[in-house]
């Protein structure tokens, strides 16, 4: 098979589109011919030396989040059969043309989407579904902010909210950027200039409620100070750190306010845990991607050869939306 590969650790001009064996599935896996796969950051710093891949994946070739059709099963698969058309995240090795998955990991595609939308899905949505509802809690009437809301997380994150009865407030340091998320669904956008608090925003927003949610994927210096835009018993979940890794925290009032923190990623989660998630994903959620209640925000799709061109885009943050690798010819 045709996969990009790292060469070594270093910047886009180490991918490399070389052949490799075509993997095999056994017991209940099935084997995937990828149609397109996702852009995401963790591939960046994979790419770089600085995220090494999980147990059990090609460290050398990146890529976490797929869309394609079924070609093979293992003797004992019973959910997927040849010809079925699935998405799904993997611990790596997506720039390719086939993976191989535990079947139960997979994700139906919605009815009506094509495949390389499909492939814009798994990351970005079940991230944030994980986030906001069952790692936050967030529940119908509740408000919760997106910071930021202009990423790939953040713009689905702001769908969702919208799509099962919450409220959402966004933030970037664009305000024309922000005011390209009013068509999703945002209640509310915050520019992150310094100028104003976040929490007066929030306050402001929301009828002196505060949010119930904090979705925080960039993290840095203004940790702390984006805790006030929490309710009292509110939650924030830690999911990205584009920013510094260090912040400093008031204890009193997250003592006082009884806030809580939680973190999480998705690359490295036991098998248990990834079935469960693909499983309430696909339960709960497709119906609303099939009525386009839901749907992934596109901005780039070249082919596998061109992995790098991307790459480079994303770390020049020269894109809204998803960036995609159309693996599949024709």
């Amino acid at each position: 098979m045709r996969a990009i590969t790292i060469r070594e650790p270093g910047g886009p001009e180490v991918l490399e589109l070389a052949e490799r064996p075509d993997p095999q599935p056994g017991g209940a896996d099935v084997r995937v011919r990828v149609h397109a796969a996702g852009i995401n950051r963790a591939d960046l710093l994979q790419r770089m030396g600085q995220y090494p891949a999980p147990p059990g994946a090609d460290p050398a070739i990146p890529g976490l989040e797929y869309a394609g059709v079924v070609d093979a099963v293992g003797p004992r698969a019973q959910l997927r059969r040849p010809g079925d058309r699935v998405m799904g995240l993997v611990g790596g090795g997506a720039y390719a043309q086939y993976v191989v998955v535990n079947e139960r990991e997979t994700i139906r595609v919605p009815e009506g989407m094509d495949l390389t939308t499909a492939a814009a899905v798994p990351e970005a949505f079940m991230t944030a579904h994980r986030a906001l509802f069952l790692e936050g809690g967030l529940r119908r009437g509740d408000w919760a902010v997106v910071r930021a809301a202009t990423s790939g997380v953040g713009m689905a994150a702001v769908q969702l909210i919208e799509a099962l009865g919450a409220y959402a407030i966004g933030t970037s340091r664009s305000a024309e950027r922000l005011e390209s998320l009013k068509k999703l669904g945002m209640r509310a956008g915050h520019v992150e200039d310094g100028r104003t608090p976040l929490a007066d925003t929030v306050k402001a927003a929301s009828g002196g409620q505060g949010a119930a949610v904090l979705l925080e994927l960039v993290g840095g210096d203004d940790f702390d100070a984006n805790l006030k835009a929490l309710r009292e018993e509110g939650t924030l979940v830690l999911v990205g750190l584009l920013a510094t890794r260090r912040a400093s925290l008031d204890l009193g009032r997250m003592l006082m306010r009884r806030l809580t923190i939680r973190a999480m990623t998705m690359r490295s989660q036991p098998l248990e845990r990834k079935i469960m998630l693909a499983r309430r994903f696909e339960h709960e959620l497709l119906p609303l991607f099939e009525t386009a209640t839901l749907r992934p925000v596109i901005d780039t799709v070249l082919p596998l050869a061109q992995a790098g061109e991307l790459h480079e885009r994303m770390a020049g943050n020269r894109h809204l939306g998803k960036l995609l690798l159309q693996v599949a010819e024709g």
